[in-house]
C-alpha cells in the first residue's frame, strides 16, 4: 500500500508539473513573440477563411492579410464579402478572392472547388459556425433545422479539409485551424446539439493532427468560451473576447500542439471548469441553474 501511495503521489506530481509547463508555455508566447512574422506566410502564397463573413472569420481575414497571405473569403452574403474584400486589399495590399457559399447545403463543395483550383494555399481556417441560441435550451425546443447546423458546423470541416489537405500533403506543409468550442471539452446539457458538434471538430482535428504531424502540416482545433460576434449576440462581461482579440492573440499559439483555446484567458477558465466534478455539473440544480439564472444573466449582459 505505501508502494502503492508513493507511486500515484508521483504520478499526480508528474501531471501538474506537466500543466506547469504547458501553462508556462502559454504566458511566454501570449508576451512575447516567439514566431518570426514570416512563419505563416512561408506556409503558402493563399489562406483560405470559411465564415469569412462575421466575426471570428472576419478577423482572421484581416489578420492573416496583415502576415503578408493573399486570401479567400468565403460565406453566405455577397455583399459583405465583397466590402470586406475591398477594405482587406486597400489597407493591406493583399489580393482577395471572394467566393459566395451557404454551407447549411450540401451541395456547393464542387464550385469552391473550382473556386480554389491552382491557388498555392498554405492556410485554412474552418471557422463557419452556428449557434441555434445563445440562450440553453432543451433539444426539442431548439430553434432551427437541426441538419442545417450539422452541414454547417460538421460538414463544412470535413469536406473543406479534404479539398485542401491533399494539396498540403504534396507540398509538405501547411496549417489548418478547425474553430471550435469550449463547450465540446465536454458534453453540455441545454446546448446539446451545439456541444456535440463542436465535439465531432474537436475530436476529428485532434486524429488528423496525429496523422499529418510527420508530413509537415499543422492540424490545431481551438476551444474558446466567449467571443463577442453576431452569433453570440455581441455578449459583453469580463470572460468575452472582441473577436480581434481573440484572433491576434490565437495565432501566437499556431505551434502549440494539437488543441488550444486559443487565448490565455479561456485555459484558466478551462482548468477551473476541469475541477468541477461530473456529479455536479449534470445534477439537477446545475440545469435549473443555467435555465433561469444563467438565461437571465446572459439577457443583461447581451442589453449591455
Amino acid at each position: 500500500m505505501e508502494k502503492f501511495l508513493i507511486s500515484a503521489g508521483l504520478v499526480l506530481c508528474l501531471v501538474c508539473l506537466v500543466k506547469c509547463v504547458r501553462f508556462s508555455q502559454y504566458l511566454f508566447l501570449r508576451f512575447c513573440k516567439a514566431l518570426p512574422s514570416s512563419f505563416l506566410r512561408s506556409m503558402g502564397q493563399w489562406a483560405v477563411i470559411t465564415g469569412a463573413g462575421d466575426g471570428i472569420g472576419k478577423a482572421y481575414s484581416f489578420e492573416l492579410a496583415r502576415h503578408g497571405l493573399n486570401v479567400v473569403l468565403i460565406s453566405r452574403t455577397l455583399e459583405k464579402l465583397q466590402a470586406i474584400a475591398e477594405e482587406i486589399e486597400r489597407t493591406t495590399g493583399s489580393r482577395v478572392k471572394v467566393v459566395q457559399a451557404d454551407f447549411t447545403r450540401e451541395d456547393i463543395y464542387d464550385h469552391i472547388k473550382e473556386q480554389l483550383e491552382g491557388l498555392e494555399i498554405g492556410v485554412l481556417v474552418n471557422n463557419v459556425g452556428m449557434l441555434p441560441s445563445i440562450f440553453p435550451g432543451h433539444f426539442l425546443s431548439t430553434p432551427g433545422e437541426s441538419q442545417n447546423l450539422i452541414h454547417c458546423n460538421i460538414t463544412s470541416v470535413v469536406k473543406m479539409t479534404q479539398l485542401v489537405l491533399k494539396h498540403m500533403e504534396s507540398r509538405r506543409k501547411g496549417l489548418i485551424l478547425n474553430i471550435s468550442s469550449g463547450a465540446a471539452l465536454r458534453p453540455w446539457p441545454l446546448y446539446s446539439l451545439y456541444s456535440a458538434s463542436k465535439a465531432f471538430v474537436y475530436t476529428f482535428s485532434k486524429a488528423l493532427s496525429v496523422e499529418y504531424r510527420d508530413k509537415g502540416i499543422i492540424i490545431q482545433v481551438l476551444t474558446p468560451y466567449s467571443i463577442s460576434t453576431p452569433m453570440t449576440k455581441y455578449l459583453n462581461n469580463r470572460i468575452t473576447k472582441t473577436a480581434d482579440e481573440f484572433v491576434k492573440e490565437s495565432l501566437k499559439y499556431v505551434t502549440i500542439g494539437a488543441e488550444t483555446c486559443g487565448c490565455l484567458a479561456h485555459e484558466i477558465i478551462a482548468i477551473i471548469l476541469n475541477q468541477i466534478p461530473s456529479r455536479i455539473f449534470y445534477s439537477s440544480t446545475a440545469q435549473r441553474f443555467l435555465l433561469a439564472q444563467y438565461t437571465d444573466y446572459l439577457k443583461r449582459s447581451i442589453s449591455n
